[in-house]
């Protein structure tokens, strides 16, 4: 284990400069933070660049995962670090740096899945992710204009759910043409006359359900590709629901 007492520091910059998207995709590396996602990244055996955290939490952390002090990955630090690299709040102390992780190619085993195209607030992507992951999805596929999977934000409101499932990022309109090949039904939600409420759509086994830009929805040479439309009635007075709420009643539906 190695020290490191100063903001200044050039391994500090490094990871201060994983806040910028760019530097990310350059440099290959993405930051989480807090207890939780540090212990779901070890306990899938994720290949990490650096462990970092203040003595006490390195300490609270050896509690609940096998480290190995001797390993030079590991760095502990002040908490004047802490706060510098800390995009929360109340921060826990503890930070680990690793390599992203994404397929190369489109390839996958079916099952369920979840598409979102160009979703852009990375709550609703995050939430999204979780949700499909509690459910039993077996994966989520984001378009290429969608947010960041790598945004701090993303990963904290995935809350480990990234580790449990398949999340791809990739060209929508190559993946639904893949599902259909496959003979994977190819749902989207769209509010379309044409479009069925989703009590009429039984559980099925295979599926991939395509979700909308929250402002825009869906765009229409994708609804074009999907084998049927639905839509989750408004019962009430209110004009839309969250992205997120939605996709948690449809993936629900489907689980």
């Amino acid at each position: 284990m190695q020290e490191i007492i100063s903001v200044n520091n050039s391994t500090i910059k490094e990871i201060r400069k994983l806040d910028q998207k760019k530097y990310r995709y350059e440099s290959q590396n993405y930051l989480i933070e807090g207890f939780h996602l540090v212990t779901e990244a070890l306990q899938v055996e994720r290949h990490f660049r650096y462990l970092l955290g203040t003595p006490e939490a390195l300490e609270q952390l050896a509690k609940q995962a096998e480290l190995n002090f001797d390993d030079p990955r590991i760095i502990k630090i002040n908490d004047v670090i802490s706060e510098h690299l800390s995009h929360t709040q109340h921060s826990q102390n503890i930070f680990m740096v690793l390599k992203m992780h994404q397929p190369r190619h489109f390839n996958f085993d079916y099952g369920k899945w979840i598409l979102l195209d160009n979703l852009s607030d990375p709550g609703n992507v995050g939430t999204i992710i979780r949700t499909a992951d509690a459910a039993g999805f077996d994966g989520v596929i984001l378009s290429s204009e969608s947010v960041d999977l790598y945004n701090p934000k993303v990963q904290r409101a995935m809350q480990g759910s990234q580790f449990h499932l398949g999340v791809i990022k990739t060209e929508l309109s190559s993946a639904i043409t893949s599902f259909k090949l496959a003979n994977v039904p190819v749902l989207a939600s769209v509010l379309d006359p044409e479009a069925k409420p989703l009590d009429h759509f039984k559980n099925i086994g295979e599926l991939a359900l395509i979700i909308g830009n929250e402002a825009h929805g869906i765009r229409p040479e994708l609804v074009d590709q999907a084998d049927q439309k639905l839509y989750i009635p408004i019962k009430g007075k209110a004009e839309s629901l969250n992205a997120a709420v939605a996709a948690g009643i449809m993936i629900y539906h489907f689980a």
